[in-house]
């Protein structure tokens, strides 16, 4: 039965690779409607020691099955050989919390990313940091599975969209560039848009037009680059520290 009822889902849902996945997803909120473990006595266990809050939830839910049966079901095997399938939020609520003014924390904007783990390290950081959400404009997915592993599930703690450039939610467009002003030289707001370029060629032209300030990050000369995913954490924790302003 716990096959068949993955095998009739597993189109529609969201793939819950491992259990640190299952684990955030169940914390906050998803719908689990199966989820399977090699050892579920193991799992129980990392329940006990990493998220005891969870643990009668998981119990409920997990069923045992043999490893084939496990690494037929998941196009690449988890170390805790957990995994699960979730409902997709609604898109329509999503957007409605996008919208909601006024807003106590930054939405972040991936343009056009290329790399899916990025993509859900960066999740996996906003929803550390109580960011109101994530949206990538461009055609990655940012619900793919390679996605929510990176994210460690934490695609339910915040909002994560795909839109388009024009489709933005309202607030102050800050965009990061080489080229604009030191960040630590200005504060933040909570509504504020916090928009980062491609790995590879950067922000967009579209993007780049939109945006109502450009910041750049403190950098060694030299140094060309930072990962997309420190890029957001360092700019993040600008955020919540307040930043100040130069009289």
């Amino acid at each position: 039965m716990t096959v068949t009822t993955w095998n009739r889902l597993a189109e529609s849902s969201v793939l819950l690779d491992g259990f640190h996945a299952l684990k955030h997803a169940v914390r906050f909120g998803a719908e689990v409607p199966v989820a399977v473990a090699v050892d579920r006595e193991a799992a129980l266990a990392l329940a006990d020691e990493l998220a005891p809050d969870v643990r009668d939830t998981l119990d409920a839910l997990l069923t045992q099955v043999p490893e084939s049966t496990y690494t037929s079901l998941v196009p690449r095997p988890h170390p805790t050989e957990v995994a699960a399938l979730a409902v997709r939020p609604p898109r329509a609520t999503h957007l409605d919390r996008l919208a909601h003014t006024p807003r106590t924390a930054p939405v972040v904007v991936l343009d056009n990313p290329r790399n899916l783990g990025n993509a859900g390290a960066v999740i996996r950081l906003a929803a550390g940091f109580g960011a109101t959400g994530v949206v990538t404009t461009g055609t990655l997915d940012p619900w793919h599975p390679t996605v929510v592993r990176g994210g460690a599930g934490l695609h339910f703690a915040t909002v994560v969209e795909r839109l388009t450039a024009a489709e933005l939610p309202s607030g102050p467009l800050f965009a990061l560039d080489p080229e604009g002003d030191d960040i630590r030289g200005v504060k933040l707001p909570d509504d504020a848009v916090l928009a980062f370029g491609s790995e590879r060629s950067g922000l967009s032209p579209e993007l780049r037009a939109r945006a109502d300030h450009l910041l750049s990050l403190p950098m060694r000369p030299q140094v060309s680059s930072y990962n997309l995913a420190t890029s957001v954490a360092m700019t993040l924790y600008h955020w919540s520290l307040g930043g100040f302003s130069e009289a």
